[in-house]
């Protein structure tokens, strides 16, 4: 049946099954990876189930093959290892399921482990993900610390003990996951993310203790080291023991060698902060006292000083120089004033003796014209005077006004001349 299926004419179940068969039979043979959580082996039967699960995420297949098989492998195969299969998926079209159907099974070795991690570490470091400068410092008192680790583990038992031992007074938020087996990865991905959103938690402890290579497998998972690395909170890794070093360890801020060491680093001990505390107060002391004994000296010397010994002498002196030059100044002033009033006087005295005033004084007058009631020039001549002229006659003590008579002659005694009244 090749014509296309519609409402009308639809598909039988038969034909769907049989073209998803068609379709995953194209995959062909493919090598698969992962880690065996289950195997049925009943005996008398030729066939064994085995679920086979991906390490790093929430994924299994089923995988089928001969009893035969399992028989033959040099190591009995068990729940928890990791292995590759070869083998080509096959949908049961009676069933409506798909399994892998496997004919070789090899055990994934520790070199083949190491190699695939050491390829990894490359990758990681190319990306730049192991660079010191992108990595944050741990906060030195933090309010909250975050701790992922095994249930009733050593290293929780170590991390807290330790910490609360150097800190009594630290909080620790504690999220227990698995840290070993299939389940490792997921769970302890869930708990960074759980521990990385709450506000109060300032660092994360990632700890394990000790184990084997395989044990430490989910630490050096590429999914957990790109999610350390992106995780906004300090992180801390302390995974195994000193010689060992996952991938972990270079991608988390912060590598501790041991739980233990973790513990003593996550926060500082109170006795030494007390200790460097009473030492900071004392060196603080001392720079203060040295600090006020040298003002001290310094205004000791200033006050020995003259100009502060006796402050009031210098102004004392001053203000009796200033005294003495308002007297001089008085003093040139008034000589200046009475050499200018003399002066003043002598040209008062000459100005007097040349001035009519003083011929006036003297019983001499002076006689002008009056002409419409004003003066009108000084009479110098008789001939300037005819008669019937108004004249002003000024003498010392005001003036008199005259006029001249119609005979000259017996008023001036025949001499011709014009006198005053």
């Amino acid at each position: 049946m090749t014509a296309p299926s519609t409402a009308e004419q639809p598909w039988p179940v038969r034909t769907v099954a049989r073209k998803i068969a068609e379709w995953i039979a194209r995959l062909g043979s493919v090598w698969v990876e992962g880690e065996v959580t289950q195997i049925s082996n009943r005996p008398n039967t030729s066939t064994a189930f085995i679920t086979l699960r991906d390490p790093s995420a929430n994924f299994s297949v089923t995988v089928t093959c001969a009893t035969a098989l399992l028989r033959s492998l040099d190591t009995p195969l068990t729940e928890g290892a990791r292995v590759i299969m070869h083998g080509r998926p096959v949908f049961y079209e009676g069933r409506g399921t798909i399994s892998l159907r496997v004919d070789e099974i090899r055990a994934v070795g520790i070199g083949e482990l190491l190699a695939r991690i050491e390829r990894l570490r490359r990758l990681l470091a190319a990306e730049g993900l192991f660079e010191p400068g992108r990595k944050r410092k741990p906060p030195f008192l933090p309010q909250c610390v975050g701790l992922i680790t095994g249930r009733a583990s050593a290293a929780e038992r170590d991390v807290l003990t330790n910490a609360k031992h150097r800190w009594p007074a630290v909080h620790f938020r504690v999220i227990n996951v698995a840290v070993q087996g299939h389940l490792a990865v997921p769970q302890v991905l869930e708990a960074l993310s759980t521990l990385a959103s709450d506000p109060e938690v300032d660092v994360i402890v990632i700890a394990r203790g000790g184990g084997s290579v395989e044990d430490l497998l989910p630490f050096s998972d590429e999914a957990l080291c790109r999610a350390v690395a992106a995780c906004r909170t300090p992180v801390l890794s302390a995974i195994g023991h000193e010689p060992d070093t996952p991938l972990l360890d270079h991608v988390a801020d912060l590598r501790c060698s041991t739980p233990t060491d973790a513990g003593k680093r996550v926060v500082p001990d109170v006795a030494e902060e007390t200790t460097r505390i009473g030492q900071l107060r004392d060196r603080a002391r001392r720079a203060l006292h040295g600090w006020v004994d040298r003002e001290h000296r310094l205004l000791a010397q200033l006050r020995s000083r003259p100009v502060l010994s006796d402050p009031f002498g210098p102004l004392q002196r001053r203000m009796e120089d200033v005294h003495a030059l308002l007297e001089r100044a008085r003093r040139a002033t008034l000589s200046r004033l009475g050499h200018e009033q003399s002066r003043l006087d002598g040209v008062k005295a000459r100005l007097t003796t040349l001035g009519p005033a003083a011929t006036l004084a003297r019983g001499y007058a002076v006689v002008q014209r009056v002409a419409d009631g004003a003066p009108d020039g000084v009479l110098r001549s008789v001939a300037d005077a005819p008669p019937g002229t108004l004249l002003r006659v000024r003498v010392v003590d005001g003036a008199v006004h005259a006029i001249v008579p119609e005979d000259t002659d017996a008023v001036n005694g025949g001499s011709g001349g014009v006198a005053g009244p």
